[in-house]
C-alpha cells in the first residue's frame, strides 16, 4: 500500500534549479509506481471543498518575476474524471474544471517527468479546523489500498517576507520549526502526536514560519490519511523555506 506524503515544494523555481530536493523529489518517484495521484496543494485555496473535473489539465503558471524558462514548462498529464466522481461523492464535494498549479505540478514534473500518471487536484479549504483538514485526510485514507498516491503539497516553512538568497543558512527561528515539527510527527504515541499537531499554531515560531496556514494546512491532510511518519528528506533554500518531505505509512 502506498503511503501517503507530505512535499515541501518551496519555490517554482524547484523545477528547474538542481538543489538537494530537487534532487531528491527526482530520485523518489522512481520508487514510486501509483495507479493515479491525488494532490491538496497550498495554491488552491477554497472555503468549500472542490475536486478538478478536469480530463486535460492546464499547466497554472501561478507566479510572476520569474524566467522564461519556467513559464515554458508544461505538465501535461491527464486527468481522472471517474476518480474526480467517485471523490466529489465521497467528499461531498463540488466538481470545478481546474488546472496544475504550481503547487501540483512543480514536484510531480520532477518526480514523474513522463507525465503519464492521472493526477486529480483536491482544494484546500482554507477556514476548515485542523481537525477537519485531519478528517479530510482519513476520508482519503482508502484510497491508498487501491495504489492511489495522497499527497498534501506546501512547505514546512513558508515566509516570503523573509526570503534569503539561494543558499542562505536557515535562522534560529526556522531551525526551532522545522526541529519541532520532526520531534512532534515522529511521536510513538499516535494520539499525542495528533494533539499537538492539532494545535501547531503554538509550536515555536509558528507565526513567524508560517504567517499565513496555508503552506503546513496540507500536512493535516496527508498525516490524517496515514499512520507513523518518517521524515524521507530535509534541506533548506532561501534560508526559510524547508524543504522537507514526509511519509504516512
Amino acid at each position: 500500500m502506498l503511503p501517503s506524503l507530505y512535499i515541501s515544494h518551496g519555490s517554482p523555481m524547484l523545477a528547474i534549479t538542481p538543489t538537494p530536493a530537487h534532487h531528491f523529489l527526482r530520485e523518489l518517484g522512481k520508487t514510486l509506481a501509483p495507479k493515479a495521484i491525488v494532490v491538496v496543494s497550498a495554491h488552491w485555496e477554497s472555503l468549500s471543498l472542490k475536486v478538478s473535473t478536469s480530463a486535460q489539465p492546464e499547466t497554472i503558471h501561478d507566479f510572476g518575476g520569474f524566467p522564461r524558462a519556467l513559464f515554458d514548462c508544461q505538465y501535461p498529464a491527464p486527468g481522472s474524471p471517474e476518480l474526480a466522481a467517485r471523490l466529489i461523492e465521497t467528499l461531498d464535494a463540488e466538481g470545478v474544471e481546474r488546472g496544475f498549479d504550481h503547487g501540483a505540478w512543480v514536484p510531480l514534473s520532477l518526480m514523474f517527468p513522463q507525465a503519464d500518471i492521472p493526477v486529480v487536484s483536491v482544494s484546500l479549504p482554507v477556514r476548515w479546523s485542523n481537525e477537519a483538514l485531519v478528517a479530510l485526510g482519513e476520508r482519503l485514507a482508502p484510497l491508498r489500498q487501491e495504489g492511489i498516491l495522497l499527497i498534501g503539497s506546501g512547505s514546512l516553512t513558508h515566509n516570503l517576507y523573509e526570503v534569503m538568497p539561494q543558499d542562505s543558512a536557515a535562522p534560529a527561528w526556522v531551525d526551532a520549526f522545522a526541529d519541532w515539527a520532526d520531534t512532534t510527527l515522529r511521536l510513538d504515541d499516535l494520539d499525542a502526536r495528533r494533539s499537538s499537531l492539532l494545535r501547531w499554531q503554538e509550536a515555536p515560531y509558528a507565526l513567524e514560519n508560517h504567517p499565513t496556514p496555508e503552506h503546513f494546512q496540507p500536512l493535516l491532510v496527508a498525516m490524517g490519511a496515514g499512520g507513523e511518519a518518517s521524515q524521507l528528506h530535509h534541506s533548506v533554500e532561501h534560508g526559510v523555506l524547508a524543504m522537507d518531505v514526509y511519509a504516512f505509512s
